[in-house]
């Protein structure tokens, strides 16, 4: 970033300007707020608030104070006090007095308004410069289960593609034929690897996430990409672990909001350690694994939630899935105060083949969902759901990708072809 810049060189001009202090209170103060936290956000993230602010801007004045008209008079009903509304200082106050307000629905409508005006404008934006992006989900071999009974919920807006696989076929050399069209012992570059050697791409624009570490383990340079796995995150769990019962035994908070406030305050060393000291990645993994909903305890919660974030945040290019088979979840194993199911309960651990296949089922789908919400990944997109094993994926993406048009069974090296092509490697 060029020498005495804060935020951007957009972003500065345009505080400069004032366009903040000319928004509503309550939508000016979080979009400050928002910005305020810079580097914690990823490119995408970055450029989206450069966009939506510089059109806004640009935009003639009457139509900008159309657009925020019913937000001000939802603001007037509420009895916003400016001084209690400083730019830039969106606390819990505010939460609470916005959430109190018999005017909250109102609100949140006028708001919502004002995004389904400016998206659509700034999606075109994103469209007119689009690319061919991929995204490759690994479902375990320990899944009794073939290609006629996996992506049950998905299926129709594909094709399942039969796969020629030798008999003696390992499940390394599956997922190393699949990632770089070679058997594992020959150690070729995968996908990741070759996607993300091009010079030109942030290393947020290539991810793997994953319950082990199959893809990882099969590439050659994954410090040139983004990778998280559940399993090589162990210490880390169990160090917030820890750290979230300090603190509840600590600050006891009284509530849902306070229990929040005070999890989005912890940064404990290893948080830093894990994410290798990058504030962006640190951000993310704290707000993965301490959002409450089982991504410290259950492996395949914690890729299904990091990829949608991933995703929702940082719009990546190519993207690996890699799932495992969960745990069967003990009864009164403390879930919702991030207890350690070995230390908390001495009933054995147990793998849950069928909850872990119905778990998947939704799972494919809302990653799947997930993409198509952003223009990014509309009309632009293949999806590779393979099961380690199986003579059969399930492919979607546009009708010119060459494997839908396939009428008998494709070896996985002919697969990695297609997926090279796809991405202009």
């Amino acid at each position: 970033m060029p020498k005495g810049v804060k935020y951007s060189p957009t972003l500065d001009q345009l505080i400069d300007k004032g366009l903040f202090d000319r928004l509503p209170r309550t939508f000016g103060t979080y979009s400050l707020n928002r910005i305020r936290d810079w580097e914690h956000l990823f490119p995408a993230e970055k450029d989206y608030l450069d966009r939506l602010f510089s059109l806004l801007d640009r935009s003639e004045a009457a139509a900008v104070e159309n657009l925020f008209a019913p937000l001000r008079e939802v603001e007037n009903k509420m009895g916003i006090d400016p001084g209690k509304w400083r730019s830039g200082e969106f606390t819990l106050e505010h939460v609470d007095f916005l959430e109190r307000s018999p005017h909250l629905a109102e609100w949140r409508q006028a708001v919502a308004g004002i995004f389904a005006k400016t998206d659509p404008l700034l999606d075109a934006e994103v469209a007119r410069n689009g690319h061919s992006r991929l995204v490759v989900v690994l479902t375990p071999a320990e899944l009794p289960m073939g290609p006629d009974r996996m992506w049950g919920r998905i299926k129709q807006h594909g094709k399942i593609v039969s796969l020629d696989l030798p008999g003696d076929l390992s499940l390394d050399d599956y997922v190393a034929l699949l990632l770089t069209g070679a058997p594992s012992e020959e150690r070729a570059p995968t996908l990741f690897d070759a996607y993300a050697a091009d010079g030109q791409r942030s290393r947020y624009d290539t991810w793997t996430v994953e319950a082990a570490d199959p893809l990882v383990r099969t590439g050659t340079a994954s410090s040139a990409w983004t990778a998280i796995s559940y399993g090589r995150l162990s210490k880390l769990r169990d160090s917030l672990m820890q750290a979230v019962n300090d603190m509840l035994d600590r600050e006891r908070p009284r509530g849902p909001r306070e229990l929040g406030a005070s999890l989005k305050k912890m940064s404990p060393p290893a948080l830093e350690k894990a994410a290798k000291h990058d504030p962006v990645m640190a951000n993310f993994l704290q707000s993965v694994m301490l959002n409450g909903n089982g991504t410290l305890l259950i492996n395949n919660t914690f890729v299904e939630w990091a990829s949608v974030q991933a995703l929702r945040r940082a719009r990546p290019s190519l993207l690996g899935v890699s799932f495992g088979i969960r745990n069967k979840v003990k009864p009164f194993s403390s879930l919702l105060i991030y207890a350690d199911q070995e230390e908390a309960n001495p009933i054995p651990t147990q793998g849950d083949m069928l909850g872990s296949y119905v778990d998947l089922e939704v799972f494919y789908q809302y990653i799947w969902q997930e993409c198509e919400k952003y223009p990014e990944y509309r009309r632009n997109t293949v999806y590779l759901f393979a099961g380690q094993g199986l003579d059969g994926m399930l492919v979607i993406g546009p009708a010119d990708f060459g494997l839908l048009g396939a009428d008998q069974p494709v070896k996985l090296a002919q697969v990695h072809e297609e997926a090279k092509r796809w991405l202009h490697m």
